[in-house]
């Protein structure tokens, strides 16, 4: 059960949401899953500050995995978003960080996968 979370610096449409949810259904298999668990949250409107600044146009993209993937997925995973978020939201790649979580331990449903 993978769950990509978005906090995006600046107010987004319904129409891009949308974009960004349906795209991510397809990228996540480039971690080995598919959307039929993916959980998207997208945050818009949320400040970020880096080095003291305030990022005007930025993004931080998490990705939580139950379970692991390879360093060249989650790298090819890292362009694919970055070439999303640039494309459907003209944020510059210096501006989108992405982190992943791979976790052992999942809820669902009263009980651990």
């Amino acid at each position: 059960m993978p769950f990509i979370d978005s906090k995006i610096t600046f107010k987004v449409t319904p129409e891009q949401k949308e974009t960004i949810k349906s795209e991510l259904g397809v990228l996540i298999g480039t971690l080995g899953k598919s959307e039929t668990y993916l959980m998207v949250g997208i945050n818009d409107g949320y400040d970020l500050w880096l080095g003291g600044r305030k990022i005007e146009k930025g993004a931080y993209v998490a990705v939580s995995l139950y379970g692991s993937a390879s360093p060249s997925a989650y790298d090819k995973l890292t362009g694919q978003i970055c070439e999303l978020f640039g494309r459907v939201l003209d944020i510059p790649g210096d501006k989108i960080y992405v982190t992943y979580h791979p976790i052992n331990d999942w809820g669902w449903n009263g009980g651990n996968f």
